[in-house]
């Protein structure tokens, strides 16, 4: 073959939709005077046309149906599209198929105003060289297929989650894929006649591109004083991410490997006050290494996002500005155990270390390095600053004195850019 396209079906097949489309479905009957569909009818929703959906599901005429529609779209276009999200490993499967130079499309009964928006929101748009859309009440799937499959010689594949999409595919000529994720059962894509059947995205990606290898993922950590919020942020940072389709694995230091826990209850025992400096930072160091090759490293190799509370800026905070050990010291230490592995993006809670040690005393008993004097933690922001102004790039400072949720907003804008154009 010259060429392999894929179109992929939108609702159910590439975002989980159905927050948007059964709140805007609820809205559309209302306005019309029906009965609010029930959960079990609003599954039905998912992947035939509007038109279809208000006629066959909710009982109503053709001219109601039409007049239905604009209440759903009225809707749908300002708040409903954006209540969506990217199915994990879609992401990675769409990677997958780009670097093995396989061109994809997009087919669905949506209008292309709301198809674009979501896709860009998402930052998606950026995979499909061709969009088919729903046209003056258009939207049979086989037609749009035929309107962007390209001429000639090519392997075209149908990518969906419903008889619908199955059913185009085959009127249009192409291969199948029916992928169980989504709103349609196995039953329904094999009745419909799905030529294969995926029931994850690396399974997709087996069956479109077999062999292809799994685009490295990233690698993320969040910064800060003790009781700058990052527990709080992490969470809310993850929330988004999964939003936006990257599959997310969390972790800490030290820790996050079984000899790292170890260690770690060595390092924070309140009986360990007789640790030397230089034993401290040592022990951070040993942890550290095993933990970029028992998970981190392995974790970016499958594709997802590793999240880390705190790596190597806290060691050159805390042991090379708190304990005054000197960064270039502490950062020699530990080069064979990061081995390169540094964050793509750090996010720094930027707190003035009066106002976090408050914040964390008041939240439980201090480990044994917060119970340190007041003068040692003015030294771990400084070293943090310090490290900071060495290499801006790397960082995403952010006061975190402001409200949680704005915060988290101005966190999650940035690190998905970062993540975004690590996908290019």
């Amino acid at each position: 073959m010259s060429s392999q396209w894929v179109f992929f079906d939108l609702d159910g097949t590439l975002t989980q939709s159905e927050e948007g489309i059964w709140n805007c479905a609820r809205y559309a009957a209302e306005k019309m005077g029906f009965p609010a569909p029930t959960e079990e009818a609003l599954r039905k929703w998912i992947g035939p046309p509007l038109i279809w959906s208000f006629r066959n599901l909710m009982g109503m005429t053709e001219t109601q149906a039409r007049q239905a529609q604009e209440f759903y779209r009225e809707r749908y276009t300002t708040i409903g599209k954006y209540e969506n999200r990217v199915y994990p490993g879609i992401r990675n499967l769409l990677r997958t198929l780009r670097q093995s130079g396989v061109q994809m499309g997009v087919v669905t009964g949506k209008p292309e105003g709301p198809t674009r928006d979501i896709l860009n929101h998402f930052g998606l748009l950026k995979f499909f060289e061709r969009i088919a859309c729903a046209t003056d009440g258009h939207a049979e799937k086989d037609r749009l297929i035929r309107s962007v499959a390209p001429e000639g010689e090519a392997e075209i594949w149908m990518v969906g989650d419903r008889k619908f999409d199955i059913e185009g595919g085959i009127q249009a000529g192409t291969h199948t894929l029916g992928v169980t994720w989504g709103y349609g059962s196995e039953e329904e894509l094999r009745t419909a006649g799905a030529e294969r059947i995926a029931h994850t995205a690396r399974e997709a990606a087996e069956i479109l591109c077999p062999g292809a290898e799994v685009p490295k993922g990233a690698f993320l950590s969040m910064e800060g004083l003790d009781g700058s919020g990052k527990s709080t942020q992490i969470e809310k940072l993850t929330n988004k991410l999964e939003q936006y389709g990257f599959e997310v694995v969390h972790s800490r230091e030290p820790g996050g490997t079984p000899i790292g826990e170890k260690i770690r209850e060595i390092l924070l025992d309140r009986n360990n006050a007789e640790m030397t400096d230089i034993t401290e930072a040592l022990l951070y160091a040993a942890g550290r290494a095993q933990h970029v090759r028992e998970k981190i490293r392995p974790t970016v190799a499958e594709g997802k996002v590793l999240l880390c509370d705190r790596f190597l800026d806290s060691s050159v905070a805390y042991q090379g500005g708190g304990r005054q050990l000197g960064v270039d010291r502490v950062l020699a230490i530990n080069e064979p155990a990061v081995d390169g592995m540094l964050p793509l993006a750090t996010v720094y809670l930027d707190l003035d270390h009066r106002a976090s040690l408050q914040r964390r005393s008041a939240a439980s008993e201090l480990d044994r390095l917060e119970m340190e004097q007041e003068a040692f933690h003015a030294r771990v922001e400084e070293g943090y600053h310090a490290l900071i102004a060495r290499n801006p790039e790397r960082y995403v400072v952010v006061d975190a004195r402001g409200d949680r949720d704005e915060i988290a907003k101005t966190i999650a804008g940035a690190v998905l850019e970062r993540l975004m154009a690590n996908e290019e």
